[in-house]
């Protein structure tokens, strides 16, 4: 019956993968239809206001400490999720995929400013081929650092702090009442940057509606609900894999659906970031776990 249980949690971790993977797609779709900080103001908004009404009863017991917490890490999301939709308008979906996957090899380090735990030598080794990788990938022949693949590296450090500070604050506080307020905080701070640099757009496209429906439900609100309910009947370490074959998804799908280039520098660059991912995340247990086997 574990077994089972550990199984269907794994099957339900690699459709969130696919969801968040499918994300980039979608988010590239809709950009051509919909200015960034509309498009996260629904989603943030949308969001914030399913998950209140789901989990109602939580919110009855939020502190001033939820408060202060959820405030920070919501700046923390909203600046990953505007450098990164901002970014996409400017490079690909299938390299951004890959490079916003680079925050899991910024944690340890922003951990370590923290709690002053150093990073270990695969974390170490992981950090160096991200950066290999994420040079491949990004700059271009004249040696300069693309604009969007810079925005996207930008995300990718707010990713990691905001990953950072959640496993700060949720040690504490509830980690439901946390999402709910930092989304709500994301989108009250959406609606201020569509006042400032997108005053002039009016009203929802029909070819806009979908996208921020799928982004805000599926892959915000019931992915996250996935995703917390299914690391109670697996492993950290199986989760961790799981979940970072998002970039793995990613970009396999901007080359079906966006019709992508596939060059050599991609697979390499991509291939370079995404073993750094496993390296930082998994430290090689699994092969470990092999060998022990082989020899018992």
């Amino acid at each position: 019956m574990e077994n089972n249980k550990s199984l269907f949690a794994d099957l339900s971790l690699l459709a969130v993968a696919i969801v968040w993977g499918s994300g980039f797609v979608v988010t590239k779709n809709a950009l051509d239809h919909i200015t960034p900080f509309h498009l996260l103001t629904y989603r943030f908004m949308i969001s914030s206001i399913v998950m209140a009404l789901v989990f109602f009863k939580k919110i009855k017991k939020i502190k001033l400490e939820d408060l202060k917490a959820g405030f920070l890490i919501g700046v923390f999301l909203f600046g990953g999720f505007a450098t990164q939709t901002v970014g996409l308008k400017y490079t690909t979906a299938g390299k951004q995929a890959f490079i916003t996957g680079t925050n899991v090899v910024m944690v340890p380090f922003i951990y370590w400013g923290i709690s002053k735990k150093k990073p270990d030598i695969y974390e170490v080794i992981a950090a160096f081929l991200c950066f290999i990788g994420i040079g491949i990938l990004s700059i271009e022949k004249d040696l300069k650092f693309g604009y969007g693949e810079f925005l996207t590296f930008i995300c990718a450090i707010f990713f990691a702090l905001h990953i950072s500070s959640i496993g700060y604050f949720a040690k504490e506080q509830d980690p439901v009442i946390l999402s709910i307020i930092q989304m709500f905080v994301a989108g009250i701070l959406s609606i201020i940057f569509v006042i400032i640099f997108e005053p002039g757009v009016k009203g929802v496209s029909m070819e806009s509606i979908f996208p921020i429906l799928y982004l805000s439900i599926l892959s915000t609100l019931i992915a996250f609900l996935i995703q917390n309910i299914a690391q109670k009947y697996t492993s950290s370490t199986h989760a961790a894999i799981i979940l970072s074959l998002e970039a793995l998804f990613g970009g396999i799908m901007s080359l079906i659906f966006l019709k992508e280039p596939f060059t050599l520098r991609f697979l390499i660059g991509s291939m370079a970031i995404f073993v750094s991912i496993i390296t930082t995340e998994t430290k090689w247990a699994f092969l470990k776990r092999t060998n022990q086997n082989k020899h018992t």
